[in-house]
């Protein structure tokens, strides 16, 4: 044979190895319950990480939701698993499953290297314990924490902040790693092992246009979210500010009634949930400031794509977005009207400065959050 002939033999040959010996894509399945059709921060995190997959394809993703009856449905590099369960929050469309045959199905079926667990709820324990047997490695996902989960309730706080931070613990003790954006030892008993990432739509980017004079809150009706303190806050404004809460959630018929006791309905409106990014990232670069009140926030998804809209942002000094924002958020002391009222002071007087919005938009981008994360779970799946 030529010696160029062999040459290229050899390389053929190479390359036919390479192919052989070249690892299998990672297998990963994130399962989580409350996935609604007005869900927040888990269900735009989830959405975005499919549209990834399916962009990318680096590796076999499997997503494990409640639907109205089963589903299963492959599309490029993902697929979507709906596993029959009854409807319970009509606000956000939460459904909640008739126990865990279907997921352990599910999971025997796909035999997943990873799987995400985003709730403490859909029997974690028993059905981490099936993955692991099946030689794959379970990461519970910190997205709500004790106090965040207790909030949600009417009562003694403390008595339920205290039940489940018990519950998130024994639930979090077996897993291979815990996934978090904030330190979650307070609430599992253990720290971080896994970087929780987020990241912007592409519509999330600074626009100019004109600024109205009311003051937004974007997200769930929910008592956790902190939306008493910013009734409280506008009550206590000697300028008497617009007030528009755009979202949907279980607390909102008491929402409204502290809106009249506190003597606000001339000032407070209610908007529908909006589901459009770039009709969102419009309403909020056109309010005066927007508001992310709650103290609980174990990431706060609202501040960061506002601030990123260019919209004059204020967010609690806890929420771990508040920290990644710097100067583009306007901060205050947890469950303080009064603080939260300065904070709105000085942000709807504030000129928000659209060039740095710009670049913390370019380097937070969901692309490089799910690929960083994927290069994670390939370290801990060894």
């Amino acid at each position: 044979m030529p010696d160029a002939a062999r040459v290229d033999e050899g390389e053929r040959l190479g390359r036919r190895r390479l192919r052989i010996v070249e690892r299998p894509q990672l297998r990963v399945a994130d399962v989580a319950m409350f996935y609604g059709e007005r869900s927040g921060g888990i269900r735009t995190y989830l959405d975005e990480k499919v549209r990834w997959a399916q962009r990318e394809r680096l590796c076999e993703h499997h997503l494990i939701v409640p639907g109205a009856y089963e589903n299963h449905h492959a599309e490029a590099g993902s697929v979507r698993h709906e596993l029959r369960a009854l409807r319970v929050a009509a606000a956000n469309g939460y459904r909640i499953p008739a126990g865990s045959g279907s997921l352990q199905a599910t999971l025997r079926l796909i035999r997943p290297d990873v799987v995400l667990f985003h709730d403490p709820f859909w029997r974690p324990l028993h059905v981490g314990q099936l993955v692991r047997e099946a030689g794959g490695k379970v990461v519970m996902v910190h997205h709500g924490s004790a106090a965040l989960d207790a909030g949600a309730f009417p009562g003694p706080q403390p008595l339920y902040t205290s039940a489940f931070r018990a519950w998130l613990r024994r639930t979090y003790a077996p897993a291979d790693a815990v996934m978090s954006a904030c330190d979650p030892s307070g609430d599992a008993g253990r720290g971080a092992d896994l970087e929780l990432r987020f990241g912007l739509h592409p519509a999330f980017r600074p626009r100019e246009v004109a600024r109205g004079d009311h003051v937004l809150y974007v997200g769930r009706l929910a008592r956790e979210k902190g939306i008493f303190t910013l009734l409280d806050a506008a009550a206590r404004s000697k300028d008497p500010w617009p007030l528009e809460l755009l979202g949907a959630g279980p607390a909102v018929d008491a929402v409204k009634a502290h809106v009249r006791r506190l003597g606000l309905s001339a000032r407070v409106s209610f908007r529908p949930y909006e589901s459009d990014r770039r009709v969102l990232a419009e309403t909020y670069a056109a309010a005066r400031c927007v508001v992310m009140p709650g103290a609980d926030e174990t990431f706060g998804l609202v501040a960061f794509e506002a601030a990123a809209s260019g919209a004059s942002t204020v967010a609690c000094i806890t929420a771990p977005s508040a920290a990644l924002l710097g100067p583009l958020a306007h901060t205050f002391a947890p469950d303080d009207p009064d603080a939260l009222v300065k904070a709105i002071e000085v942000a709807r007087a504030n000129r928000p400065d659209h060039e740095a919005a710009a670049r913390f938009a370019a380097l937070h981008t969901w692309q490089a959050a799910f690929t960083a994360e994927l290069a994670e779970l390939e370290g801990l799946s060894g």
